[in-house]
């Protein structure tokens, strides 16, 4: 799991946090509900345009995807529009457009869907407690829940890729964060009439996701740059199947950045990440060459000393390890960190 110790710290701070406040518990157990009582849909799936980039003209410069343009690591937003899409599935038959009928409060409310942790204190090293402002678990799931749609709402230049409306209320004071519409996965769109967002029909392009991603948490684990690249990866492993079944899908750096608006190094972060939480796996590269002894099979990336021979960076390939999602997912990552933060501490010392 990559990143530094302090980086580590803070995620693992956050995790005992939500796992202490049983926020992911809570949260995973109201998705289920909503599936149990709903459609139960077999797969939740994602139109292809919210993870890549389009060319609105040919030889333009590509158009970021939505998903891209929401990584802030403390941002919900994108864990709350999957979250959105994947209750649209439940309550939703293929070809339905979208007509929104939960409140952001209450039993059934959009609160419930997601986990938040609170304001922590570096100063005192201690979560903020309540204050007069009533700091308290359901006011900021209320509070996180209003920025992350101000924030779905303001994608894309002239917010044509935005993914939300919030209508003004109708004194015409303030938003009406309670009426907002879900729109399509590639955005609103530049005309008058919006892209409200319908369920996928069968046949219509689409990646799709196991339901275990947001019933056993992972949608509240798993970091906006993660997700991204976890999607982006379900995307190509679906466009290629036999290639990912045979020797892994993979993406070079030009199609990482323009195609899916991933940075190289969050990306391969994230790979790592993925990686050891058990939900992709590397596939081993191999190159048979004749050197002066014989042909030798070499591993893609190193260098033979007798003959010496190098060999060009290569891609990562990877395949998606689905039943991976079947664990827990604030377990799996809170061992993981534990595990990671171990090592960081040792080699550290190690340093001094």
């Amino acid at each position: 799991m990559a990143g530094d110790l302090a980086a580590v710290e803070r995620r693992h701070r956050r995790l005992k946090r939500l796992k202490d406040s049983q926020e992911v518990e809570k949260a995973n157990a109201a998705l289920q509900l909503a599936w149990n009582s709903g459609l139960k849909p077999s797969a939740i799936r994602l139109r292809p345009e919210l993870v890549s980039s389009a060319r609105p003209v040919p030889a333009a410069e590509p158009v970021p995807p939505p998903v891209t343009q929401l990584l802030n690591p403390r941002g919900i937003a994108l864990r709350f529009y999957l979250i959105a899409v994947f209750e649209a599935h439940c309550r939703l038959a293929p070809g339905k457009r979208w007509a929104g009928t939960r409140r952001l409060q209450g039993l059934q409310g959009w609160t419930n869907f997601v986990a938040v942790d609170a304001a922590f204190s570096s100063v005192t090293g201690t979560y903020l407690r309540e204050t007069k402002q009533e700091r308290d678990a359901e006011t900021s799931r209320l509070r996180q829940l209003q920025g992350a749609l101000r924030t779905l709402e303001d994608v894309g230049v002239k917010r044509v890729q935005a993914l939300v409306e919030v209508p003004k209320k109708a004194n015409g004071r303030g938003r009406d964060y309670e009426d907002f519409r879900l729109m399509g996965e590639s955005g609103r769109g530049p005309l008058h009439t919006p892209n409200l967002y319908s369920v996928p029909r069968p046949g219509d392009d689409a990646i799709a996701i196991p339901p275990d991603f947001f019933l056993r948490g992972w949608a509240h684990v798993l970091s906006p740059a993660e997700m991204a690249t976890w999607l982006a990866l379900q995307e190509l492993s679906q466009t290629y199947p036999a290639r990912h079944e045979e020797s892994g899908v993979y993406l070079y750096a030009k199609r990482r950045k323009e195609q899916f608006g991933l940075l190289r190094d969050s990306y391969e972060d994230s790979c790592n990440t993925l990686e050891a939480l058990g939900l992709i796996r590397e596939v081993p590269q191999t190159r048979v060459v004749v050197t002066d002894k014989g042909p030798v099979e070499v591993s893609v990336g190193t260098s033979d000393s007798t003959s010496k021979l190098s060999f060009l960076y290569k891609p990562c390939r990877y395949q998606m390890i689905d039943e991976g999602l079947a664990a827990d997912a604030l377990d799996k990552t809170t061992k993981e960190l534990i595990i990671r933060k171990h090592a960081l501490e040792r080699r550290q010392k190690n340093r001094e």
